[in-house]
């Protein structure tokens, strides 16, 4: 008697083990799963940037329809669940179902653009069921995989615990997912090769499922009856699930304000943006972990749903309203201390971007990751787990889109960064008193902590100034705010600074510059549009600026007499408001003569049908997230089929922003759609690709005539250009010379977004690479010119040369030579305002 007691002690200990140990497989399957569901999100909203275009507008409405498909899915398959007699084999098939759709989708969506323009002129909004359903299709089936997994564990009195580790697993891999494709995937595979990395995960996981269906016997399930509890605990759980929904709204929308509060301590790069979206999530995993093993033992889970709620809310006000200088210099600190450590810029930035992302991210995550099993234990019914935790994601899911729409759509442009946390924040508090209020065995001391939080968060928000955002741009960028709009999809600031006696003023996009009205700027950007236009061989009527920016190119265009139509395409209407802070641009955002269309400058080209004389671009620097998608050898392809018969694209190329391999591989994409080329150099740090179908043929009667306009002429000798030989003397090289500079580098294309992913660039790297474009300078193949006109080239390109030499001396700290090579400019050519403004002689 006493041995069968033991043995049956000992098999239910057994039992115990595993049933404590069950949610280990389907959490390791999950980690695969969410890495792939993150690799394939983050390939999509680039993806849906080249169908939709980049405007805030045509994202949410993608990235909604990704959260709407997680929604259906864990609604309609967690109910599937609870009916099935093998819920690993179940998951099997949704696994490969992923995998296959979501290939499907991204193959699809990679040729997807022009289908949609075309379907959007005729069909009008039907147009976007074509890549709603490219995205939502494969989401569907991904937002049953954890409901299934849970309802495979069949668990008892421990819903809270499981929920909560199958949540953690899962968003753990979607943090892994994240840093993979930024870091890893995209510049290595591309998007097709990441995309079938991600499908390997699927399967693999898929092949787990398979191994443990074999394990587990197969079950005969009966049809779930209806829910037999009383009365009340339905209330109680239709009451949660409707707060956690809620609280899914307020979370997204916290997301969407920090992604605008926080990118001023960051950059615009991709890598930035991966870090911080993993900090988000790793407080989710950290704060679910937490709580997992004691939310099934909580004698109040209502006091401390609420409790966690209203203190993210609270956190996420404080830690905003503390903001300081404190902040960048402890990423300074970090960034120091590993680059010192590694000597790798990306791994010292990235620990910059992680400082930041921890002092205003982490700690509001941690509190809602450990509410969501809090909400599965209060919601769930133990009798329909698979149902249960598939409402739980879905409506938190929903409740997600509207937060984010109404955040970043709505609160945003309306009232700014700082109301609009503050609105979140106290809508945490209402969760948290409704929770209080209708929620069962709330304490007394809950009862007193939750309104006296609720009443805190309050007072925060008020106190908290609107213009604390703008104070900490103006604050760290050392000088005075002109102008300054939180509008939808970006922050736009004008900043008025000063270098010695000269002030000027500079464009801040997301807290980073992109340019200003200085002597430098006022150069390139001017030649970017008058230099096509006077070299052009036909006669020119049309021309279209990609990117308001400073108005500076399209300003010049105005200075351009025989254009009959000018166009600007712009993706933020804040920047069109901001360019009137700027000199030199001819006021070119009221000047009735210029278009500007408030579009992503791609979508224009796409879905529009007029065709230019010239297609002329004021981009950010290529390295910026989705900035790529105007450097790609599609992106050339599409702007070529666009132009007139003789029509010109001129093309910026920083070379301070990326290093060498980066730009030959830019220089490459562009010489794979035009096969006549040419090279020229607008500034220092800047130069110009002019590309063709046709030969450009450089005839000097005509260049003469069109420089001697008196708009144009007014307009480039102001900026140190002042006579056509001035002009020609910027000539680099031909296509010949771009080649051998390009050499076998691969080119930059929609697939393979390489620049958008490349190193951080050292200061000093930019020199031999100035160094080897200025080395091909040759003659410009001219057809009318005297010995005189050659002559007078020669003098100005190298008197232009000995200028450049003594920047790369600054840049090489030889203070000597930069002194010996600038007076020797200056004093060949003493009235020019270029030369004098580094010496502090002009604006």
């Amino acid at each position: 008697m006493g041995a069968r007691q033991s043995r049956g002690t000992r098999t239910a200990a057994q039992a115990a083990v595993r049933a404590g140990t069950a949610w280990r497989v389907p959490a390791a399957l999950l980690v695969l799963s969410g890495a792939a569901g993150l690799v394939y999100q983050v390939l999509w909203v680039k993806q849906l940037s080249l169908v939709l275009g980049v405007d805030v507008h045509a994202v949410t409405v993608g990235v909604s329809a990704f959260f709407a498909g997680l929604a259906l899915g864990g609604w309609t398959i967690g109910r599937w669940a609870d009916r099935a007699a093998s819920p690993w084999r179940l998951y099997l098939w949704l696994e490969c179902a992923i995998a296959v759709l979501a290939l499907g989708a991204t193959v699809a969506l990679a040729h997807a653009a022009a289908p949609f323009a075309w379907l959007e002129t005729r069909a009008g909004i039907v147009a976007w069921a074509l890549p709603v359903l490219l995205v939502a299709l494969p989401a569907v089936a991904m937002g049953g995989t954890m409901p299934v997994l849970l309802r495979a564990i069949r668990p008892s009195g421990e819903l809270g615990a499981h929920g909560g580790r199958l949540y953690a697993a899962n968003t753990a891999g979607a943090i892994a997912g994240t840093l993979l494709a930024a870091f890893v995937a995209i510049p290595l595979l591309g998007v097709f090769g990441s995309a079938c990395t991600a499908a390997g995960l699927n399967l693999l996981a898929g092949a787990g499922a398979l191994w443990q269906s074999r394990r587990v016997p197969t079950v005969a399930v009966a049809s779930p009856s209806p829910s037999t509890a009383p009365t009340p605990v339905l209330a109680q759980r239709r009451l949660a699930l409707g707060l956690y929904a809620v609280a899914g709204g307020i979370a997204l929308g916290y997301e969407v304000v920090w992604s605008q509060a926080i990118v001023q301590f960051l950059s615009t790069r991709a890598f930035a943006f991966a870090v911080v979206l993993a900090t988000y999530l790793a407080g989710l995993v950290l704060g679910s972990a937490l709580v997992a093993r004691r939310v099934d033992r909580s004698r109040d889970p209502w006091s401390a749903f609420a409790l966690l709620v209203v203190g993210a809310g609270l956190v996420a006000l404080v830690e905003f309203a503390w903001l300081g200088e404190w902040l960048p210099a402890l990423q300074s600190a970090a960034y120091a201390r590993v680059l010192e450590g590694t000597g790798n810029l990306l791994a010292a930035s990235s620990a910059r971007f992680t400082v930041a992302a921890l002092c205003i991210v982490f700690v509001p995550t941690v509190l809602l990751g450990a509410a969501f099993p809090y909400a599965v234990r209060l919601s769930v019914d133990p009798a329909r787990v698979g149902a249960g935790l598939g409402a739980v994601l879905a409506l938190n899911t929903l409740g997600g889109i509207a937060g984010s729409v109404l955040a970043g759509v709505v609160l945003v442009p309306w009232i700014g960064v700082v109301h609009t946390l503050g609105v979140l924040a106290a809508a945490s508090a209402l969760v948290a008193v409704l929770a209080m209020v209708f929620g069962d065995g709330v304490t007394r001391r809950a009862r007193v902590a939750i309104p006296l939080l609720a009443v805190v968060t309050l007072m925060v928000a008020v106190a908290t100034p609107a213009d604390r955002l703008a104070r900490l741009l103006a604050q760290a960028r050392g000088g005075e705010l002109v102008f300054y709009e939180e509008s939808r999809g970006a922050t736009v600031a004008v900043v008025e600074q000063s270098k010695g006696t000269q002030s000027f003023r500079r464009l801040y996009i997301q807290g980073v510059s992109n340019s200003g009205d200085t002597m430098t700027s006022l150069r390139y950007m001017r030649l970017q549009a008058l230099l096509p236009l006077i070299v052009h061989n036909g006669t020119p009527r049309s021309a279209l600026v990609i990117g308001l920016g400073t108005g500076i190119t399209a300003g010049a265009l105005l200075q351009y007499p025989g254009l009959e139509h000018r166009v600007v395409a712009e993706l933020l209407p804040a920047v069109v408001r901001a360019a009137p802070s700027f000199q030199g641009n001819f006021d070119a955002s009221h000047d009735k003569r210029i278009d500007i269309r408030l579009r992503d400058g791609r979508r224009e080209l796409l879905q529009g049908t007029q065709r230019y004389d010239l297609v002329t671009l004021e981009p950010p620097p290529p390295s910026a997230s989705g900035v790529v998608n105007l450097y790609s050898r599609e992106f050339y392809q599409l702007a070529a089929s666009r132009l007139q018969p003789g029509g010109i694209v001129a093309q910026w190329l920083p070379l301070p922003t990326q290093n060498r391999d980066d730009t030959r591989s830019l220089v490459r994409s562009f010489l794979d759609v035009f096969p006549h080329a040419s090279l020229w150099t607008t500034e220092l740090h800047e130069m110009l690709l002019v590309g063709s179908a046709e030969p450009l043929a450089l005839d000097v009667p005509t260049i003469a005539a069109r420089f001697q306009q008196p708009e144009v002429a007014s307009a480039l000798r102001a900026v140190g250009v002042a006579s056509p030989a001035a002009l020609l003397a910027t000539y680099i090289t031909d296509r010949d010379g771009l080649d051998w500079f390009a050499g076998d580098a691969p080119a930059v294309t929609d697939d393979r977004p390489r620049i958008e992913y490349t190193g951080w660039v050292r200061q000093k790297a930019f020199v031999p690479v100035l160094r080897e474009l200025l080395a091909l300078q040759s003659d410009p193949p001219l057809t009318g010119a005297d010995d005189s006109l050659q002559q007078a080239i020669r003098r100005e390109r190298d008197n232009l040369q000995t200028f450049y030499a003594a920047g790369l001396d600054a840049y090489e700290g030889n203070r000597q030579a930069w002194s010996h090579h600038i007076t020797e400019a200056i004093q060949a050519d003493p009235d020019n305002p270029y030369y004098r403004w580094f010496t502090g002689g002009g604006r």
